[in-house]
């Protein structure tokens, strides 16, 4: 029988707690994700995970949102919905997520650049900094593009298509000449499927009105901050989509780099 006076806590509830107060403390180094990137390419589009609840696991991330309605960026602990006609617009607390990456933004590195970079040259740097592709890294730019190319998945309805499918409707967007910030997370190779291996960014405008999943960009000038992450927490789902989904299809690796090339 249960004392009503003393309830007893879950082991969830527990755990949950004690690793927010452990991230709390420890805020430069835990990567906290909500379910599997191979989930959302086999068509699990629903999540229980708020915006508010993302924000207790950190300040700075990415992902997107239920029925993959436009991507979502996280800075300076605000997060943004990136939609699919290219528009931004502040999150709402309740808003959920089926896939989402986030972290306390510490970086340890700073370069500032007036000249053009490309995307690739960016992520040299990065590269031969961190003098490792076993950790995981996160990155912030804030600047001044030449142009930035990105797209959206347009909001999907039951029965849900693969992701391969979802993204042959997807619009694509040319900011040019916009001052802005992208952020993003660099993973291992061993995480794909987990995560995405490689870069992962998105970006958004300086006056918050649009921005989308990075395909490509040049900067024009501007700053580059990041650092690299040893922990990551996974919080998988319980719910039936993700509980029946193929998380090991044949060709998930093609199928990943598909989606976020």
């Amino acid at each position: 029988m249960i004392n009503q006076e003393h309830p007893v806590c879950s082991c969830a509830e527990e755990i949950a707690q004690s690793f927010i107060t452990h991230q709390k403390g420890h805020p430069e180094c835990v990567l906290y994700q909500t379910s599997l990137m191979s989930a959302l390419i086999s068509g699990v589009y629903e999540g229980n995970v708020t915006m508010k609840q993302l924000l207790q696991h950190g300040d700075f991330g990415l992902g997107t949102f239920n029925n993959l309605d436009g991507e979502l960026v996280a800075f300076n602990s605000e997060i943004y919905q990136l939609r699919s006609d290219g528009s931004a617009r502040s999150a709402q607390p309740e808003q959920k997520t089926p896939f989402a990456v986030m972290t306390f933004f510490q970086p340890t590195e700073k370069r500032c650049f007036e000249h053009k970079m490309s995307r690739q040259q960016i992520h040299n740097v990065i590269d031969d900094v961190t003098e490792t592709d076993n950790l995981f890294c996160a990155l912030r730019i804030d600047g001044k593009f030449s142009h930035v190319e990105t797209r959206t998945v347009p909001r999907q309805h039951r029965p849900y298509k693969p992701m391969l499918e979802a993204i042959a409707e997807q619009p694509t967007f040319e900011f040019e000449h916009r001052s802005g910030v992208i952020i993003g997370f660099r993973s291992p190779a061993y995480t794909q499927g987990i995560n995405v291996a490689g870069y992962h960014e998105h970006f958004i405008t300086n006056d918050r009105s649009g921005g989308g999943h990075v395909l490509d960009y040049q900067l024009e000038n501007g700053e580059l901050t990041f650092g690299t992450l040893t922990k990551l927490v996974i919080d998988l789902p319980q719910d039936n989509d993700f509980l029946k989904a193929d998380l090991t299809p044949l060709n998930l690796d093609k199928a990943i780099r598909a989606v976020e090339s």
